[in-house]
């Protein structure tokens, strides 16, 4: 690595283990919180887990309110609704609880408790002025990294678009990680969100942002997703490989931090937004194609890339070692049954200009490995939308 002046910062404080979720209360009282707004969205609320923080809060005495109205893709209309309910309500703190989604919105009200005007006002990257209300962030899914991170990706429902907040005053006071939260987690969930958490580690391992705290952590993210993925999918219960998954989506997350992404979460916005395609699931489509285009930006990252997912390349070319990283990622999707293509959700070739043009004004183009053109960009959603591409060979 060159040279180069490198800053790492982590605002948000850490408690991570099975059963953490019991301590709710001490932080709350900790963080001078006297009444809790609970951020989540129905299927969290119905499945029980919303239970399993109010619980230990009633016992505590602890007065709350919960706003469960979160959909996929949160609208950023949401964050206003529920801003006003907190203020009515006299909420000082803010617990949210899902995946990424409700996290995101939770953040945002966060926030909006401490600054004037509308979350729309702050889109975009250092635009907050002040630290809002202490926010704790509780995951329930293995993937989004919500719970570290400084960005919160809203929707604008009529407009089709993703809006993005981005601040260090956007993380969360705490991140509070019970990986038992996530054992009842479906097995689709489980394998797009697992997807998520390897693009964030493996995009920025390979970015141009990279710097020797960062990649640390994406080496560790990206080991231990190749141990547990499939596990988690495919035996949910196994606890174990829960709290591996979850552990390895937080440390994908303090990697990406301050290093930004790549061109799978370039595109993964607007077609996102576009075509309603879940983020872990667009970026599961994407990542393989995205790899194939960058290799020679960094084969030797990919050639390692390739050994941690199980790739024999001791007799191989160099070229040869790191092409078997794509085939490797290409092999884990199938394994864990990601098998849809762009054009499944309907993305076809008149879309892709609108597409590209608006990926290319993505933060994460900069950094990536290779400098892309709109039509780099169109060859590798062209190869996403092939049957082909998305299957392992």
């Amino acid at each position: 690595m060159v040279n180069r002046i490198f800053r790492y910062e982590l605002p948000t404080t850490i408690e991570f283990g099975n059963g953490a979720v019991q301590t709710l209360p001490q932080h709350v009282r900790a963080l001078g919180g006297t009444k809790v707004l609970i951020v989540s969205d129905p299927g969290v609320l119905r499945a029980g887990v919303v239970d399993r923080l109010t619980a230990p809060l009633q016992e505590n005495q602890l007065p709350f309110v919960i706003f469960s109205e979160i959909e996929p893709d949160p609208n950023i209309d949401s964050v206003d609704t529920a801003t006003v309910l907190a203020k009515s309500e006299g909420c000082d703190l803010i617990v949210g609880v899902g995946g990424g989604s409700s996290l995101d919105t939770a953040k945002a009200v966060g926030l909006m408790l401490a600054n004037e005007g509308n979350i729309r006002d702050y889109v975009g990257i250092n635009k907050v002025p002040r630290r809002g209300a202490p926010v704790i962030a509780v995951p329930t899914t293995a993937g989004t990294g919500s719970e570290l991170t400084i960005w919160s990706v809203l929707s604008d429902k009529k407009a089709k678009a993703k809006l993005s907040v981005g601040s260090a005053y956007n993380c969360p006071t705490l991140a509070l990680c019970d990986p038992e939260l996530t054992v009842s987690l479906p097995a689709p969930i489980t394998a797009a969100t697992g997807m998520d958490a390897l693009t964030h580690a493996l995009e920025s391992y390979v970015n141009k942002a990279t710097q020797p705290i960062s990649e640390g952590m994406s080496l560790q993210a990206m080991k231990m997703i190749a141990r547990n993925l499939r596990t988690a999918v495919v035996q949910g219960e196994n606890l174990a490989a829960r709290h591996d998954m979850l552990l390895a989506s937080l440390i994908a997350a303090m990697a990406f931090n301050p290093t930004r992404l790549g061109l799978a979460h370039a595109l993964a916005m607007p077609l996102g937004a576009q075509f309603k395609i879940p983020h872990g699931t667009v970026n599961a489509i994407l990542l393989p194609e995205v790899m194939a285009f960058n290799l020679v930006g960094n084969l030797e990252k990919f050639k390692e890339i390739a050994g941690i997912f199980g790739e024999k390349t001791d007799h191989l070319s160099l070229r040869e070692a790191a092409e078997r990283s794509v085939s490797a990622i290409r092999q884990l999707k199938a394994d864990i049954g990601i098998t849809q293509t762009l054009s499944d959700y309907g993305v076809t070739e008149n879309d892709l200009d609108a597409i590209v043009e608006e990926a290319m004004l993505s933060g994460n183009v900069p950094v990536n490995p290779v400098k892309p053109t709109l039509e780099d960009l169109k060859q590798i959603c062209r190869a996403a939308m092939s049957a082909s591409s998305a299957l392992a060979n």
